[in-house]
């Protein structure tokens, strides 16, 4: 298709539509494709949109909770595409197959997995899209494509004087046909990748311009609040449902499946009408334990129990009864506890619902969409594909988003209401019912034989998440499936674990990566489920087990008499990116060196979504108080694509992780959490922040993730800074300044 300068100004003159460029990205194969002469819009896949206005929208298909994909993954677009990162505007994406995360056939955010699952696509995304401008504009000019560049939207004539903007060749392009693969750009063309940059989404949140699910407005909205039982497991018996309706604003008043829910026209109207419900509880099927009950029940599943084995390596029975009857043997026992853990993040739990004839659509703020729609779904009489989700930004996730309870009752609501209704978690309510952090129970014996460690032993005690998640996530892998079907589906998905799903790692990860050269490994898993409802925590199985790991290798360092480092250092032989970080980190805090007076330092070292992670903890006591100082962290993430998100994150999993080991703990009593707010669940607060200081291995290997592998190690390194501080060892969560 030969074109002179005067027609393809009059083509491009007479369009106003927009290019939806074809990313040929896996799995992108199920939105309708096509050029659309009326609207000039070729739509195969819908994740690149760029208009004749030079306008480019990107759909996000990771959502943004502070962890930074609304600017790494536009970074990754951007690079190929040949145009500044802050010229493109993300738009979160539908529900749709084309946008589920590969490593889990889930339309999710978690696991770290956003820069690693769209690094290759993404890339490859824009340099395709790229290279069908430069076919387009090459063939304005009748002249060698292959001698035309892209720079900051526009093609470039072989001159390097004559341009074209994108805009100007969005049509042509859409008539182009690549011949085959298109190359990436070599590292040393990079103009963003690996660049430290500020966040894209940084002035629309510090100015109110970002609209999280809390702020959702619409027409004619109402309020909701639900009251749920205070035990878990409860149902309503009787509650004052006169009394309420009478009250100012009410609208209505009813039972859902998990409380009495009362609906207003305002939302302190409905909280001041919740103050006044008068319920009575059947707690016959309700939790009526405590907290040293739950440890208690472990302790005799770990006795009755050795668990099934997750790690065999060499003859561990053998090697512990040689260390146990030579001379210069010994075993070393220890066990660990943490407990509960809530997620708090900083907004609570929330979602706005308006129930239709056709359909239903749902604003929330969830890190799982495609689960959103099935919940939505479950309480209505509506299919999933009469559900509309859209996604807004997160204040928080950590893997509480993950599971979609709040949508189902904001759905739940509005199908009964048949208004638009906003259904908000107060504070104290997103903490008493939460789906927490699992409370864990490891038991450890190791053999030293001439102080050397000739054999591990980890029995981890506790429940696996996927029997909580799996309630939502079995249906929205097989979203045409009827509602009758969906309690089979997750049934079928238990049965089916490490079969035809994927195994639940949640309680093992980290522990089965031991990365130690011993010769005789044995690593257990000992299943028990008291029945609090549980989901992932950030960081998830590697944060119980990095303390457990790395608080006994600095017990047997201790014991073999040998430096916590050198005695680390000398069982990392062909662990390359261990030792790395390892040697960084204890550059970094002067390990060699005496701490100050009244301070001390601890360290430790774990392997959490693929990356890499050394951290020093520099602590002390002050008045009756422990102070973290200093958090000397290095970390190696493989390429990175944002160094200054990439700190963020390590440090923001520093504090998090920090907060937990200081202050975290949910407890019970005959079955109720007695914790409510910040006040008894604390965080880290402004004037207890340590110093970080965060070194980044430079790399060239592909992505891993960041969001969550600061907060494993931190935990540890601080109680061995402590035991090194008093010589008293902490085998329990929080941590204490008094034991």
């Amino acid at each position: 298709m030969a074109m002179n300068r005067r027609d393809f100004l009059k083509v491009s003159a007479g369009t106003s539509g927009s290019l939806m460029l074809s990313l040929l990205l896996p799995g992108c194969s199920g939105m309708p494709t096509g050029y659309k002469e009326e609207t000039g819009q070729w739509k195969p896949d819908a994740w690149l949109e760029i208009t004749d206005k030079d306008e480019i929208h990107f759909t996000l298909s990771r959502v943004e909770m502070g962890q930074g994909t609304y600017t790494g993954l536009t970074t990754l677009i951007a690079e190929e595409l040949e145009v500044d990162p802050e010229t493109i505007t993300p738009r979160f994406a539908p529900v749709a197959p084309e946008y589920q995360n590969p490593l889990y056939k889930l339309q999710l955010t978690g696991g770290s997995t956003s820069i690693a699952t769209s690094w290759e696509p993404l890339r490859t995304a824009g340099a395709q899209a790229r290279q069908m401008l430069v076919m387009a504009g090459a063939r304005v000019w009748q002249v060698d494509s292959a001698k035309c560049t892209a720079r900051q939207g526009r093609v470039v004539h072989p001159n390097g004087i004559d341009s074209m903007r994108y805009g100007q060749l969005v049509e042509l392009a859409s008539k182009e046909v690549l011949p085959g693969d298109v190359a990436l750009k070599p590292a040393s063309e990079w103009k963003y990748i690996g660049k430290q940059k500020g966040r894209l989404d940084a002035r629309a949140k510090s100015t109110g311009k970002a609209e999280y699910g809390i702020d959702v407005e619409l027409p004619g909205m109402v309020y909701g609040v639900v009251s749920r039982p205070p035990r878990y497991g409860a149902r309503v018996k009787t509650f004052n449902e006169s009394d309420l309706r009478a009250m100012p604003g009410v609208l209505d008043v009813f039972e859902t499946e998990r409380g009495v829910a009362v609906v207003a026209d305002k939302y302190w109207r409905a909280r001041k009408a919740q103050d006044a419900l008068k319920a009575e509880w059947d707690n016959t099927d309700a939790l009526s334990f405590s907290t040293d009950e739950v440890f208690a029940s472990y302790r005799r599943a770990a006795d009755d129990d050795r668990g099934d084995s997750e790690r065999s390596e060499g003859d561990y029975d053998s090697a512990i009864r040689d260390a146990q009857s030579v001379e210069n043997g010994r075993v070393i026992e220890a066990e660990y506890s943490q407990p509960y853990l809530a997620h708090a993040t900083m907004e609570p739990m929330n979602a706005t619902a308006w129930y239709k004839n056709d359909g239903i659509e749902v604003w929330a703020p969830t890190q799982a969409p495609d689960l959103g729609r099935i919940a939505a779904a479950r309480v209505t009489d509506l299919s999933p594909d009469d559900v509309t989700v859209n996604t807004t930004f997160l204040g928080g996730g950590f893997g509480r988003r993950l599971t979609q309870d709040y949508i189902e009752e904001a759905a739940a609501v509005a199908f009964r209401v048949k208004k638009p209704v906003k259904v908000i978690w107060s504070r104290e309510e997103d903490t008493q019912h939460d789906l927490y952090r699992p409370a864990m129970l490891h038991r450890l014996s190791a053999g030293l034989v001439d102080n050397q460690l000739t054999s591990w032993h980890h029995q981890i005690v506790g429940p696996q998440l996927l029997t909580w998640y799996v309630r939502n996530a079995a249906p929205a892998q097989y979203p045409w499936a009827p509602k009758f079907m969906y309690g089979s589906l997750g049934k079928v998905g238990l049965l089916a674990e490490g079969i035809a799903t994927p195994k639940d790692m949640s309680a093992i990860e980290g522990a089965v990566g031991y990365p130690y050269n011993v010769d005789n490994i044995d690593i257990r898993h000992t299943h028990t489920d008291p029945g609090v409802p549980v989901t992932f925590w950030r960081s998830v199985g590697y944060s119980h087990n990095g303390f457990a790991v790395e608080t006994f290798m600095d017990e047997l360092a201790h014991e073999a008499g040998e430096d916590a480092y050198q005695f680390r250092r000398k069982l990392l032989a062909g662990q390359p990116r261990h030792l790395e970080v390892l040697d960084r980190a204890v550059k970094m805090a002067d390990w060699d060196e005496p701490a100050a007076q009244g301070r001390a330092r601890g360290i430790a070292l774990f392997k959490s979504f693929g990356t890499f992670v050394a951290q020093v903890v520099e602590a002390g006591l002050e008045n009756g108080a422990i102070r973290v100082y200093r958090v000397s962290c290095a970390v190696d993430c493989g390429q990175v694509v944002n160094p200054r998100i990439v700190e963020d994150q390590i440090e923001g999993g520093i504090i998090f992780g920090l907060t937990a080991a200081l202050h975290g703990e949910i407890t019970l009593e005959n079955g109720q959490v007695t914790q409510s707010n910040f006040h008894d669940y604390k965080l880290m607060r402004q004037y207890e922040l340590p110093e970080v200081a965060v070194d980044i291995v430079e790399s060239t290997l592909a992505p891993t993730g960041v969001g969550e592998p600061g907060v494993p190690p931190v935990i540890p390194a601080l109680g061995n800074a402590l035991f090194a501080l008093t010589g008293k060892r902490q085998r329990s969560l929080p941590l204490k300044a008094d034991v």
